[in-house]
Parts: structure tokens; sequence; C-alpha cells
């Protein structure tokens, strides 16, 4: 007689649920000290080589307990974060976060669904996120959106929906070889460079891009943008879109909206705004005349995970025209038909961009919304442009120190100039008092240059920041700006350049 005998079966699940309970809470507790204390550690601090060499350690083929994984965690990583949730990290515009949403984010692994579509309580969230998107910035309820992993991806989705829509053939099934005319698609000499990106991924190449000059205050010239227009359609081009910026990356410089609406509307060209920086200032009571305009976009891209502090990654691109949205990239394989009753008889989410599989990427946003209010986001946001108008005045007392450009919104750019240096020198000091902030962990700040001039970036987008860390800021400028001075230091700076 043959006894059959079971196979051994594994899983991933613990094999003693309390001792991972007991870990559970202790991270939770952890996590909130990281948070509540954050304002006593650097902002930025560099990796000692032996952190680096542990991430070159060999694959592991063994198992390790659980709560010796988290000791590494809490000794390699997070000590040494990017610090963008730091009250004085303002390097680059991004959001800091917020503890609802770090919940969010858990349960939503914890739940594990996939936003491909499907009837199913996360996928009637996602959209339910979306149309408060559509509402709180302007576009109808018939207007069609989807979350993206950033604005960069909500940029290239709108593009191609621009793309498919004035190609004047269906592109989806002969490509772009066939479309008659070169498209041409305009944007200001300060756009983002997803741009770019996304005109090449689209297979128009980079020349289809046409920058237009800016004026003093980095506004795309509408009268240069009307003229370049009228001389491509004479070379036989096809005019097909006008990106504006609503809070350009280098200097926060908003574009004359409403003129760009007009001036697309009487040349039936698709009008898109990359919102990443400023769309949410609609929000703001005392800055949202700043977007006027915002509304009258066919596609609009921002990003939850800037100005609402949603944590990385959250982007959103609404299409006022759904149909054009969706004609753009649905496909309904047979594995994927729809059926009148059961879990694949709601939307497929899918149908709205390029990723199937898909990050519950909504209840992060969702949870945050009903903790604070929109009202709430609203007031932060008119927060920041105080605050850079306060470090702005703050830089405007100091004979030592000088605006790079006008501030708009939440962008200040300025340097340090004793003035007795030449360019190069100049340029040698500052970026040594950037790079002296972030090494000794007071702030984190970036440069550019615009227009030729080298500059100090500081983009204030952050609902930790107190006007006391622009203090903070603007005396430690000042003290690194006269202890580097020697021309000794500055020389050996320049040479290294």
């Amino acid at each position: 007689m043959n006894i059959a005998v079971e196979p051994v079966e594994e899983t991933l699940d613990p094999g003693n649920w309390a001792d991972i309970e007991a870990l559970s809470h202790r991270m939770v507790d952890d996590a909130i000290a990281y948070l509540r204390d954050l304002r006593d550690r650097p902002v930025w601090q560099e990796m000692p080589e032996e952190v680096k060499t542990f991430f070159t350690t060999p694959l592991p083929r063994s198992p390790m307990a659980l709560g010796d994984v988290y000791r590494q965690v809490s000794e390699k990583v997070m000590p040494y974060p990017m610090g963008n949730i730091h009250p004085r990290f303002w390097s680059w515009y991004m959001g800091a976060g917020n503890f609802a949403g770090a919940m969010g984010e858990f349960l939503a692994a914890i739940q594990g669904s996939n936003l491909g579509g499907g009837n199913h309580a996360a996928a009637l969230m996602d959209q339910q996120v979306v149309d408060w998107c559509k509402e709180l910035l302007g576009f109808p309820s018939s207007a069609s959106g989807t979350l993206t992993s950033g604005g960069s991806m909500a940029n290239f989705i709108g593009l191609n929906v621009a793309r498919n829509v004035k190609a004047g053939i269906d592109v989806r099934e002969l490509g772009v070889a066939a479309i008659k005319k070169p498209l041409r698609f305009y944007a200001s000499d300060q756009m983002h460079s997803c741009h770019r990106k996304a005109v090449e991924a689209l297979g128009l190449g980079n020349q289809s891009l046409r920058r237009i000059a800016t004026d003093a205050d980095f506004r795309i010239d509408v009268s240069a943008l009307r003229r370049a227009i009228a001389e491509d359609r004479a070379q036989g081009l096809a005019p097909a879109c006008i990106i504006a910026t609503a809070g350009t990356v280098n200097t926060g410089a908003i574009d004359d909206l409403p003129a760009l609406a007009d001036l697309a509307e009487e040349e039936g060209l698709w009008f898109h705004i990359d919102g990443c920086i400023g769309a949410l200032i609609a929000l703001a009571p005392k800055n949202a005349h700043r977007v006027a305009g915002l509304e009258r976009a066919d596609s609009l891209a921002f990003d939850p995970h800037k100005w609402l502090h949603t944590p990385f990654e959250a982007g959103c691109v609404l299409i006022r025209d759904a149909e054009a949205h969706r004609r753009t990239f649905t496909v309904t394989p047979e594995f994927l038909e729809g059926r009148p009753r059961g879990l694949a008889s709601g939307h497929w989410l899918h149908d709205y961009g390029l990723q199937t599989s898909r990050a519950f990427r909504a209840l992060k946003i969702w949870m945050a919304f009903k903790e604070h209010g929109v009202n709430k986001f609203a007031r932060l946001i008119d927060q920041n442009i105080a605050q850079a108008k306060y470090l702005s005045d703050l830089i405007r007392r100091e004979p030592c120190l000088e605006l790079a450009a006008p501030t708009s919104i939440n962008i200040v750019c300025f340097r340090y100039r004793p003035g007795d240096l030449d360019a190069a020198a100049l340029k040698a000091l500052n970026i040594e008092i950037m790079l002296r902030l972030q090494e000794q962990g007071i702030a984190a700040i970036s440069d550019t240059t615009i227009r030729g001039t080298h500059a100090l970036r500081v983009a204030i987008n952050n609902h930790r920041t107190r006007r006391r860390d622009l203090d903070l800021l603007v005396a430690e400028t000042l003290r690194l700006g006269a202890e580097i001075r020697p021309a000794d230091q500055i020389q050996r700076r320049v040479a290294r350049l």
C-alpha cells in the first residue's frame, strides 16, 4: 500500500505572528520618533565608507531574522536620507511627506491591490481622488485623469494624447512616420527637461520641440510664440501643441496662461500646462490669482508629492477630452475583457496610461485629505510663498547678498557677492558655500545657471520650514562666505571646476 506524502509547502508569512506584531510596534514607535526629532538631526550627511561598502555585499541566499534585517535598515539607511522631509531642505522642488500619507502607503502595501482596474474598493478610491483633483483645479466632471509616478509621466501622457489628436492620422496604427507634416510643440526656454524626453519618446524628435524666448520675468514671450507658429506654418510644418509652464523649475515663473489659452484656441492647437510646480497654487486663497487660466487647459500635469506632501511617488494628469485620453491608450486583451458582474465588472484604469500594473497611490492622498482637509494644504501653500518673500527681503537687506532673479512664488535665487571677485571666482565661492551648508548638515540648497549667471537656489516647498530656518540660512551663508573668501582657497576651487 502506497501512502501519499504531503509535499512541504512554503510561504512568506511569519511562523510567529506575535513576534512580528511586537517588531511592527517597535518600527512604528521608531518612525514616530524619527519624524518628531527630525529638526535635531542634520539635513544631510555623507555616508562613511563602511556604510557605502555595506551596499556592495552579495545577494543573500539564506534567511535572516526580520529583527536583524530591521537593525541593518536602522543603522545603514535611516541615518542617511536625501533629507527632503527636513525643515531646512530646499535643494529641489520636493514635498516633505506627512504621517497619514506614510500610513496610507503602508496600508496600501498590506492590502496589496493592483490598480490596473477592476471591481474593488481601491479602484473606486483611485477614481474618487482623480475626481477630487478635477474639482480642485477647475476641470469639468466629464474630464478624465489618472494618477502617475510623478510629473514626468503625467506630462508624457498629456503630450501623448496631444500628439495623437493632432497627428491627422491614426498614429497608433500607422506610426509617426505616416504623419504628413512634421508636428511642432512649443514651450519656453525655461521648460522642464521632461518635455524633451517626452517628444523624443513619442518619436517626434528633439527638433519638434521649439524653445521660445522668455521675458525679463522668465515668462514665455507670447508675441515671439505667435511669430514662431506663423513661421512654422509657412515652412510646411504642423503646429500642434503649446506647453505652458505654471511655475518654472529655475525661478518659479508662471506663464501668462489666459493669453496662451487664447492663442491656442485661435491657432487650433492643443493647450497643455505643466503645473508640477505651481498648479496647486489654485487652492491657495491669497495666491490663486497667479494661476488663473489653468481650467482652460486641454491637459494639465501636476504633482501631489510636491505641495500636497504625498509620500513619493504620486503625480496626476487631467485630460479635458476623456474619450481622446482613452483612445490614446486603451487595449483590451482577451484576458482583461470586462464582465457584467464580478471582479472584471469594474472600470479598467490601465486604459488611461502605459501601466497595466499600477500602485495603489490614491490611499495616501485620500487619508491626508481626510485628516487635514484641503483648506490646510491651501494655507500651507500661501505660507511657503510668504516665506519666500521673507527670505527675499532678508537677502535685499544684506550688502553681500543679491537676488539673481525675481522671486515669483516660492523659489528664491541669490548669490553671495562680496564685490571684488570675477565671475569664475564668484561661482566657485558660491558652490563652496552650498557644499559646506550641505556637508555641515545646516541646510540643503541647490544651484543653477540663469541666463549665464550662476546662482544658489532655495525652493521652499516644505510644511516644516519656519522663518527662523531662513534666518539661519542667511546667517550661515554670510559666515561661510566670509570664512571661504581668502584668495588661495577660491583659486583652488576654481581650478577644480
